[in-house]
C-alpha cells in the first residue's frame, strides 16, 4: 500500500553508496511476485534435472505474501514442491510445536498445509527440546542435514531492526552454525505484538548461524515498511560489523535485497537524491531539499545562502531559479501555505492557498479510527477545532480494541458496579463468574470468549465519554466492529468483504465532505494498516458516488511516528488550551492510561506520546521560520485512483 510516493534515484550511479544489491518495488505485492517467479523457476528447473531443490526459508511478516503468492502458483499454475526440501531458520526456545506463536503452526499454516511438498522434507528447528545435550545434538544433526542435501539453493531472509538475521543478534560471529542463543531485548518487544504480553515471549530460541546461511548459494532478503528503513540502511551503506550482523551479508558472493518504497526510505538514492543523479525537481522534492538543508545548518529558510546550496550539492536549484532568494521565498510560502486554523475550509475565504475549500460549510466530516482512542491521541485538537468550528462531525471506531484491556482494570471496573449496585440498595450477583475467570486465568492462558464483550463494552464507553467531552453527540459515533479484528487473540482474520461493506455502508450514509484515516503503517500492531486498507478498497467501491468525487481525504499518523515535513500537505496549530482538551479526551480512555496493554518499545502514556511529537512538530515549523505555536497537528492529503 503506497500512501506517499518517495522519489527514488535511478539510473548509473543512484547505488553509488550501497554495497548490497538492492531491487525496489513500488509495492511488497509487486516485490513478491518476482521473488515467488524467481523460486518456481528454480523449483521447476531443478525438478527437469531430477534434482532435489533446498530452500532456506523465514519466518515474521516479511515472507508471508511470498507464500501466499507460491501457494497460489501451486494451485493456479501448477507449480509442484515434489522436489523441495526446506530448512527453516529458526524457532523461539521453548515453544510447543502447535502454539500459534511457534514458527512450526507459522509454516505449516501459511505454506506447507497448502503445497504438495513431502513432509519428511521438510525441517524445523525443534523449540520442545529440554536439556543442553539435546539442543546441542539436534544443532549438530541440523548441520549435517543441510550438508547431507548438497547445501542450501537459496535462502530466504527477512531482517529485524537489531540488524538480526535468523536470531543471529548482535556480537554473532560470521562463522556462527546453528546454536542456542538469547534474544535482544528489542526482539522481545517487538514480539509482544504476536503474544500480548512481555512476559509470555520466550528470550532464547535455536537459530542457523551467520556461517550457515553465508553458505547458500544465494541469499534472497525481504523488507517491507518504513519500520525497517533504518535497519536496510545501516545493513546496506554501513560497514561491516557484528553489531549488525546482516552487513555480513556484503561479504556473499549472491545476494539481492527485495524492498518495497518505504524500507527504501533512507537509503541515500531515497533520502538524498540529488546527491547520487540528475533529478526531475518537482515541488515536493525542493521543499525536502531545501528543509533538509535548513536542518542541517540550523538555519531558517530566509537565511539560507547561495554558497549554503553549493557546498551542499544544490546547485541545480540555484540554477533552476536564479538565486537562494527565489528558492527561499518559494519554499516558505509553501509550507506557510500549509498551516490552517481552518481544518474544515474558512468560510467566504479566499481558498486559493489554503489546504482545504471553503465550501461547503459547514461540512459533514467523517472521522475513522482504527482503536477507539486514536482520534483523540493522533488528532484531538483538530476534532476539537472541527467541533468549535461548526462541522457536523462523525467518529467511525473501526475495531472493539477489546484486547487491549487488561484483566485487572475490567475487575476494577466491575468492583465500582458493584459498589454502585450496593449504594442503591441491590445486590449484584452477575459479575461473580466472570470476576472468578479473571482470577484463575494463567497469563499464557487465550482471552476468555464471555469477558471480550465486557471489554469491549467498556472501550466503547470511553469512546463515548471522550466524544461527548468534545462535543460530538453518540448519534454521530459508530461502532464498526469490523470482524477481521473480532478473534479474541493478537492474531487477526485476513480482511474480508463484510469488513469493506460495513465501510461503503457507513460512507453512503453520511456522503462525508471531508474523511480523516490513520495513514500510520508503524503501528506495532499490524491493526492500523489493515483498516487503512479496508477503507481504501472501500473507496474503490464508492469511487463512482457523486459525493466521493467532491470528498477530501485527510491522512494522519499514530502514536509512533509522525509525517516528516516535506509530505505535510495541512498543519493545524494546537493551542495551550487545545492541548489541555486533547490531553482530557484522552484521559477518558482509562483502560489505556497507566499503562496500555501493548506499549511496543516506548515507555511513554499516550498523552504524552501525542503532546511531544505536537510540540515538536510546531519546534520544527518555528525553527524553519514559520510562526512559533504551541503544538501543531499535521496531515497528508489522499488522493485516490482506482
Amino acid at each position: 500500500m503506497v500512501i506517499t510516493k518517495n522519489y527514488i534515484a535511478k539510473g548509473e550511479g543512484a547505488d553509488r553508496f550501497e554495497k548490497i544489491p538492492v531491487q525496489i518495488y513500488e509495492t511488497a505485492d509487486e516485490a513478491v511476485k518476482a521473488v515467488a517467479r524467481e523460486i518456481a523457476d528454480l523449483v521447476r528447473t531443478k525438478a527437469a534435472s531430477s534434482e532435489k531443490c533446498v530452500l532456506g526459508l523465514a519466518t515474521g511478516v516479511s515472507p508471508i505474501k511470498l507464500y501466499q503468492e507460491l501457494v497460489r502458483m501451486h494451485r493456479e499454475e501448477g507449480l509442484s514442491f515434489r522436489n523441495v526440501v526446506t530448512f527453516n531458520l529458526d524457532e523461539y526456545l521453548p515453544m510447543p510445536k502447535e502454539s500459534e506463536q511457534s514458527y512450526h503452526y507459522f509454516m505449516h499454516h501459511h505454506l506447507f498445509d497448502h503445497i504438495d511438498i513431502d513432509p519428511k522434507n521438510i525441517h524445523i528447528p525443534d523449540g520442545t527440546l529440554q536439556t543442553e545435550e539435546e539442543i546441542e545434538k539436534f544443532c549438530e544433526d541440523y548441520e549435517k542435514a543441510i550438508d547431507a542435501e548438497g547445501g542450501i539453493d537459496l535462502q530466504v531472509l527477512g531482517i529485524g531492526r537489531t540488524g538480526h538475521i535468523g536470531f543471529n543478534e548482535p556480537g554473532s560471529f560470521i562463522t556462527s552454525t546453528t546454536r542456542k542463543v538469547y534474544l535482544n531485548d528489542l526482539t522481545i518487544k517487538d514480539a509482544i505484538k504476536d503474544f500480548g504480553s512481555r512476559n509470555l515471549v520466550p528470550t532464547k530460541a535455536i537459530t542457523m548461524g551467520v556461517g550457515t546461511i553465508m553458505k547458500a548459494r544465494r541469499v534472497v532478503l525481504l523488507a517491507w515498511g518504513e519500520k525497517k528503513a533504518p535497519i536496510i540502511k545501516a545493513t546496506v551503506e554501513g560497514r561491516v560489523s557484528d553489531t549488525v550482523p546482516a552487513t555480513f551479508l556484503q561479504m556473499h558472493s549472491d545476494v539481492q535485497f527485495v524492498i518495497d518504497e518505504s524500507a527504501a526510505g533512507e537509503l541515500t538514492r531515497a533520502d538524498y537524491p540529488w546527491l547520487v543523479s540528475k533529478v526531475d525537481w518537482d515541488k515536493k522534492l525542493i521543499r525536502k531539499a531545501v528543509l533538509r538543508l535548513c536542518q542541517k545548518l540550523k538555519k531558517p529558510i530566509l537565511k539560507v545562502e547561495d554558497k549554503d546550496y553549493q557546498e551542499n550539492g544544490l546547485s541545480d536549484l540555484i540554477e533552476l531559479f536564479g538565486s537562494a532568494n527565489k528558492v527561499n521565498i518559494e519554499v516558505f510560502n509553501d509550507m506557510q501555505h500549509t498551516i490552517s486554523g481552518w481544518p474544515g475550509g474558512k468560510p467566504n475565504a479566499d481558498d486559493s492557498t489554503r489546504p482545504e475549500r471553503a465550501n461547503p460549510y459547514p461540512k459533514r466530516v467523517l472521522i475513522f479510527s482504527p482503536h477507539p482512542d486514536d482520534d483523540v491521541i493522533s488528532m484531538g485538537g483538530t476534532e476539537a477545532r472541527l467541533v468549535e468550528q461548526g462541522h457536523e462531525v462523525h467518529v467511525a471506531y473501526q475495531t472493539s480494541g477489546n484486547i487491549a484491556v487488561f484483566d485487572d482494570y475490567l475487575y476494577q471496573m466491575m468492583d465500582v458496579a458493584d459498589m454502585f449496585s450496593r449504594n442503591l440498595g441491590m445486590e449484584n450477583e452477575s459479575f461473580k463468574s466472570l470476576k472468578d475467570k479473571i482470577h484463575n486465568r494463567k497469563p499464557e492462558e487465550n482471552e476468555s470468549p464471555e469477558l471480550l464483550p465486557y471489554k469491549a463494552a467498556l472501550r466503547s464507553a470511553e469512546a463515548l465519554s471522550a466524544c461527548r467531552f468534545m462535543g460530538i453527540p453518540k448519534e454521530r459515533v459508530h461502532f464498526l466492529n469490523m470482524p477481521f479484528y473480532e478473534t479474541g487473540s493478537v492474531k487477526k482474520k485476513p480482511l474480508g468483504d463484510g469488513d469493506i461493506d460495513i465501510i461503503v455502508k457507513l460512507l453512503r450514509e453520511i456522503r462525508p465532505h471531508q474523511i480523516y484515516a490513520a495513514g500510520d503503517l508503524a503501528d506495532p500492531h499490524g491493526t492500523h494498516a489493515v483498516c487503512l486498507e479496508a477503507i481504501m478498497q472501500a473507496f474503490d467501491v464508492v469511487s463512482g458516488d457523486e459525493w466521493f468525487r467532491d470528498c477530501y481525504t485527510w491522512l494522519y499518523r499514530g502514536a509512533w511516528l509522525e509525517w516528516e515535513m516535506e509530505k505535510v500537505d495541512m498543519a493545524v496549530p494546537v493551542s495551550p488550551s487545545e492541548l489541555t482538551i486533547k490531553r482530557e479526551a484522552i484521559y477518558r480512555h482509562g483502560s489505556q492510561n497507566n499503562g496500555p496493554a501493548y506499549p511496543g518499545d516506548d515507555p511513554r502514556e499516550f498523552w504524552q506520546r501525542a503532546e511531544d511529537r505536537n510540540r515538536n512538530t510546531a519546534d520544527l515549523y518555528n525553527k524553519i521560520g514559520m510562526a512559533e505555536y504551541e503544538a501543531m497537528e499535521v496531515f497528508v492529503r489522499y488522493k485516490h485512483e482506482k
